[in-house]
């Protein structure tokens, strides 16, 4: 079974993800949620990420914190 999301108006939706090719070559994985399960459903959210709701009640990843090994992430500051 696709990992679900139930807004807050009572829609379900799944998640999926797709890898795409940049123009530079470099592979990226796209995430996104459908209203029905179709070809590249996941069955969990990824590590590093969390599910949020937008204003208008659809849902949306967003990072859930640093992920290790991600350059574009600063490493944390010791204080």
């Amino acid at each position: 079974m696709a990992y679900s999301y139930t807004n807050s108006r009572g829609r379900t939706y799944y998640l999926h993800s797709k890898t795409t090719t940049l123009k530079s070559g470099r592979q990226q994985t796209i995430y996104f949620f459908g209203k029905e399960v179709k070809e590249g459903a996941l069955y969990s959210v990824p590590a590093g990420y969390m599910v949020s709701e937008s204003k208008n009640g659809l849902p949306v990843l967003k990072r859930s914190g640093r992920l290790p090994g991600d350059p574009t992430t600063p490493p944390p500051v010791d204080r």
